[in-house]
């Protein structure tokens, strides 16, 4: 079932790939790409009452690279950001699986019928690729999740309680193991369903799942849950092999709980599991045998110099990493929240990453934001993405001592394209903690450029806008007066025509 946009689309194109220039990029119709969003928080399919085209418009709008969209998994409601797409009400829930009854789910909706795949939901998911495909969007489409408590498992189509099958007769801590052989059987008709229904589409790539965890005591450990993503990454791209078609899948490893190390990220480089490594920025992250502590879960912490330190350990990777689904501040919808995330998000693409940030302003029936969010996180991406849009990132790598000298407190993440277009993104790298955190910063900033003249400029992350251009010679240390200045500030400085 492939809607007439999408094989038109799928005929005439090649799907978004691996950029063959820079493997640390994509290419999507021709063009290479960075992958840069404030996405809703993921519910434009699973969620009946959320309008996506009203979604999709802003997204658009605002220059938005890519949306990501669970497929199954929904969130339980909660007093914190209640109003999440990803929490719908039971009877706007939209599942694969039909709810047929007899007998009533969990929820109190009717059971599911796990033989029968439900067409509203397959409708939708075709319409919401169709209008994502129309606007140039790319759609990470995450087929499973963990269920992290028994009150999310609770909603699960999966949980024995819930289906008239009684598949999933599990603990939560088991549902992404191979323990129960029926549970996986019908996992993996799922995720064949999802490949066969939108892999058509030259949009997508697929997250098998989100934030796969393990090693609760007395429960699976975190290599049981590998040795699954390992089994549904060999389903999904035997289909694919079946359909004769070629799409990327992306994640990360498994992390155990309360764990040292809890996060290792150097198994998703090294194994071809993943096409797209997501990081989903956190304390306690390992890669190279470094720890980063990039920040606490809705903490407001910036710890920019440690996102900016682990953009540059996955540099030294040849394969796409996507700060997946930044949420250190992202509850706070205020502006120093929105700051943070601002921050994070200039630092990850001038170090080589992409970036994902949950825009929690977006809700049912706000599906713009807010007019806060309008002239705040939601324009300050708009200007990123126009930014990067306008720059070889392609031919480009992260180097900073073309900075040489600069004012305390700041951050500074630099690209170089070349030797001849150098780009760098000076933050205030102190804490909201700090007193003086967000006070004016000035002073100067020592450049050293290669021979050659340069035309040299400042760019406003707030406001979209260059300084006049000023002239300036190569070959030595040259110093330059920057202006009083709040949070950030970006130098780009282009070598002249000769």
């Amino acid at each position: 079932m492939l809607s007439v946009v999408a094989l038109s689309v799928a005929n005439a194109q090649e799907a978004i790939r691996i950029n063959p220039a820079n493997p640390r990029y994509l290419e999507f119709r021709g063009k290479p790409l960075v992958l840069l969003s404030a996405s809703e928080h993921y519910g434009s399919v699973i969620n009946r009452a959320f309008d996506y085209e009203t979604y999709l418009d802003d997204a658009a709008a605002h220059k938005m690279t890519m949306t990501r969209t669970f497929l199954l998994y929904r969130e339980q409601q909660t007093a914190r950001n209640p109003s999440s797409p990803c929490k719908p009400e039971s009877p706007d829930y939209i599942s694969p699986f039909m709810r047929t009854g007899p007998g009533k789910a969990m929820d109190g909706e009717p059971a599911y019928d796990l033989d029968k795949w439900n067409p509203e939901y397959f409708e939708r998911l075709h319409r919401f690729l169709d209008a994502a495909s129309k606007r140039g969007i790319i759609v990470e489409l995450t087929i499973f999740s963990n269920e992290y408590s028994p009150e999310t498992w609770s909603l699960s189509p999966l949980r024995a309680e819930n289906n008239l099958q009684h598949t999933g007769a599990v603990d939560w801590e088991e549902y992404i193991t191979l323990k129960d052989k029926e549970l996986v059987r019908r996992q993996s008709a799922y995720a064949r369903k999802i490949i066969d229904e939108t892999s058509g589409y030259d949009n997508i790539y697929y997250e098998i799942c989100n934030e796969p965890g393990g090693g609760v005591p007395g429960h699976a450990t975190a290599s049981d849950v590998d040795a699954w993503q390992e089994e549904m990454a060999r389903v999904i791209r035997n289909e694919l092999q079946v359909l004769k078609r070629s799409r990327l899948l992306s994640g990360q490893q498994a992390f155990a709980y309360g764990a040292k190390n809890g996060f290792p990220m150097d198994a998703v480089y090294a194994q071809k599991t993943f096409d797209i490594a997501n990081d989903h920025p956190l304390p306690n992250t390992l890669l190279d045998g470094h720890i980063f502590e990039m920040g606490n879960f809705m903490s407001k912490e910036l710890m920019l110099d440690q996102v900016a330190g682990y953009c540059l350990a996955a540099y030294s990777h040849p394969k796409p990493t996507v700060l997946d689904e930044d949420n250190t501040a992202s509850m706070y919808r205020d502006t120093t929240g929105w700051t943070i995330h601002r921050k994070r998000a200039w630092t990850a693409l001038f170090s080589g990453c992409h970036y994902d940030y949950i825009d929690f302003s977006i809700t049912v029936g706000s599906e713009k934001g807010t007019k806060a969010s309008q002239a705040g996180i939601r324009t300050w991406m708009q200007h990123l993405s126009e930014f990067m849009a306008a720059y070889d990132f392609i031919h480009s790598k992260p180097e900073t001592d073309w900075i040489a000298e600069h004012p305390e407190h700041l951050v500074v993440s630099a690209l170089v394209t070349s030797g001849h277009d150098y780009i760098a993104y000076l933050a205030d790298g102190r804490e909201v903690s700090d007193p003086a955190a967000g006070q004016p910063i000035e002073g100067r900033a020592v450049l050293n450029l290669p021979p050659g003249a340069y035309d040299v400029s400042l760019y406003s992350p707030t406001t979209g806008e260059f300084s006049p251009a000023v002239q300036m010679a190569g070959g030595s240390k040259e110093v330059i007066t920057l202006p009083h200045f709040t949070n950030d500030l970006v130098i780009r400085a282009t070598l002249r025509n000769q």
